[in-house]
């Protein structure tokens, strides 16, 4: 090569600089790849034994609506008690993917849930400027028991895309704030948008209104559209409510009303029981979180005290460093206020209504995550470059203990899902839905299913439309169920019913179908399930209420003369009949509820018949019924 043909000075660096930065980036989206599979590998593995087979209650409602509505009527719910069309249309997608699919709506929920944690990975790994860090953020988020409700529900779609919208407007507003270039203005409106979206997801998000004027408080910004912008956004959301619900006043839990059960020394307690659940202490009752940590073992409070301790210790840190940089610590102080505000209003708008659900606390302790990885980061800001990676290891090492400590107490607490208000009623009606579509399939549709014993007080609503959501017409046309005390008000079992009894021991159903039909009408010989019945047969049968034992005979060829059969009760001769046509019917009095047996003589049998069960020939059909 000669001199004229040689590159100009620096495009072999500018070459290696480039190559090395796609290199990196490469590299950062292995990591990142490898930490999506593992948060989503421990999401599965950490909700294993949650389980939906068949809905009830919210669920139920929920689905009823999108079963029976317009698109527009479900999505657009005029003269509601809530307008959330955004979630709404959501769970109108959803439902129309899963179908009669119900096993399905967990491991959605999964999946979004690991969504969530990933989104979080990456925010903490922003914050504390590490992948361990913002990994180890993730994790616990995902083991934390508050994600009962979000995985174990339909409804928990909306609590998911909630959390997901708050931490979004979170990170959003951070990045306003922390602009150096003061060209974060679009994180700015993109929050607002959010903000105008959380609101139809979930009114409680309102709350988080402040955060937008804080945020240009510490800006100092003067532009007044900035000033403007949320408060537009806030008034054109009472604005669209008002039309649609006809208010502004969000709706309470349990069909309450804010207004009329807030009160300001109901507000501070539940505050403060949501402080303890963020720092692993379940503070509520045992319905509501599954135990009360005084009734913990020993060891779980022992791991907590830790913990919090390991939390104690990085903020005490924090405080000192913000003592010895006072000159400096605007924008510490500042980012502070943020993530405390967040927290403060995800707890306010938590502690107005009649009590405090853990999956209200979730989204805060998602904050409080966040604001972590952060400290972490404010902590360590610069100590590698100086020299003082020792005590960078000391924060980190801190930050592993406590996420080290929590996991068993998360596991054990979720141990305890059982005792949740609603845990029972899920598993009795995913027993249901086990024992009925999930055993015979569509066969189970129009049947009349009965069901002894009422303990689980199941609603008619409930009965109504329970086995619809596993019918794609939507109707489960014919199916009904009838509540029972006991088997004597059942009549003999057919093809075309379905006997269940309640075991409250173990909150489920059991299929004692089988055992009720040879209860109520067990063959001795020559008289079989599908009603063929030899020339001689013996038949033990329980009668109903009223006595009457009916006996529907078929004669399935061309009746021939003097062709009779008897029957005898209990040994004892009953009727003479002659068979003039081939379909005849005749009942028999006994005393109520009396078991006895019946025997039949025929002198015919079917001469073409392809097969012979037991030692004679098979006669006719009998259909037997006891009411």
């Amino acid at each position: 090569m000669n001199e004229r043909e040689q590159p100009a000075p620096g495009i072999w660096e500018a070459r290696d600089a480039r190559f090395l930065r796609h290199w990196k980036q490469a590299g950062r989206l292995k990591g990142d790849l490898l930490v999506l599979f593992l948060l989503m590998g421990f999401a599965f593995w950490i909700n294993r034994g949650v389980e939906i087979k068949g809905l009830y209650m919210d669920d139920l409602y929920l689905w009823s609506c999108y079963g029976e509505q317009s698109f527009l009527e479900y999505v657009f719910p005029v003269g509601s008690t809530r307008f959330r069309f955004l979630f709404y249309l959501a769970a109108w997608l959803e439902l129309g993917i899963i179908g009669i699919h119900v096993q399905w709506i967990v491991p959605i929920n999964i999946l979004l849930n690991a969504g969530i944690a990933y989104t979080l990975y990456r925010m903490a790994r922003h914050y504390s400027r590490s992948a361990y860090v913002g990994a180890l953020c993730g994790l616990a988020f995902l083991a934390s028991r508050m994600s009962y409700y979000q995985i174990g529900q339909l409804y928990g779609l909306m609590e998911t895309m909630a959390l997901w919208m708050a931490l979004g407007i979170l990170g959003l507003l951070g990045e306003f704030l922390n602009d150096q270039e003061k060209r974060g203005r679009r994180f700015y409106w993109l929050a607002c948008g959010l903000y105008f979206g959380i609101c139809f997801v979930h009114e409680r998000y309102m709350v988080l209104l402040p955060l937008f004027f804080l945020v240009l408080l510490c800006r100092r910004v003067k532009n007044p559209r900035l000033w403007a912008a949320p408060a537009g956004a806030f008034a054109l959301v009472q604005a669209v409510r008002f039309v649609f619900i006809g208010s502004v006043m969000p709706a309470g839990t349990g069909h309450t009303q804010v207004a009329e059960t807030f009160t300001l020394g109901e507000a501070v307690k539940y505050a403060a029981s949501q402080v303890a659940y963020v720092f692993g202490i379940n503070a509520g009752p045992e319905h509501l979180n599954g135990e009360n940590f005084r009734q913990a073992p020993l060891w779980v409070m022992i791991c907590i005290a830790a913990a919090d301790l390991a939390l104690l210790a990085l903020v005490l840190s924090f405080l000192i460093k913000l003592v010895k940089e006072w000159k400096h610590c605007g924008g510490y102080l500042c980012t502070s206020l943020l993530f405390l505000g967040f927290l403060a209003g995800c707890i306010a708008c938590s502690s107005v209504t009649v009590r405090v659900e853990m999956r209200w606390v979730y989204v805060s302790y998602a904050g409080a995550l966040l604001y972590l990885s952060w400290l972490y980061g404010a902590l360590t800001d610069k100590m590698v470059e100086r020299g003082r990676w020792m005590h960078a290891l000391s924060y980190l090492a801190t930050l592993t203990f406590y996420v080290a400590l929590m996991f068993p107490v998360e596991l054990y607490y979720r141990g305890q899902y059982p005792n949740l208000y609603f845990w029972p009623n899920q598993h009795r009606y995913n027993s249901l839905a086990e024992e009925t579509y999930g055993t015979y399939g569509d066969d189970i549709f129009g049947r009349k299913i009965y069901i002894i014993g009422n303990e689980y007080k199941m609603s008619d609503f409930t009965a109504e439309t329970f086995f619809k959501v596993f019918d794609k017409k939507r109707k489960a046309e014919g199916t009904k169920v009838v509540h029972v005390g006991d088997i004597r008000q059942i009549g003999l079992v057919t093809d075309d019913m379905l006997v269940l009894q309640e075991d409250p021991e173990h909150e489920q159903f059991l299929d004692v179908t089988r055992a009720v039909r040879m209860l109520k009408c067990k063959g001795a010989y020559g008289y079989y399930e599908d009603g063929w019945m030899d020339e001689q047969a013996k038949v033990q049968v329980m009668a109903g209420e009223s006595g009457i034992i009916g006996m529907d005979f078929y004669y399935p060829g061309e009746v021939g003369k003097d062709q009779w059969l008897t029957v005898y009760v209990d040994g004892e001769p009953y009727i003479y009949l002659e068979m003039e046509q081939n379909q005849m019917k005749t009942d028999i009095q006994v005393e109520p509820y009396k078991t006895v047996i019946l025997e039949f003589q025929t002198n015919f049998y079917v001469p073409d018949a392809r097969e012979q069960r037991g030692k004679d020939r098979l006669a006719l059909l009998l259909t037997l019924t006891a009411d």
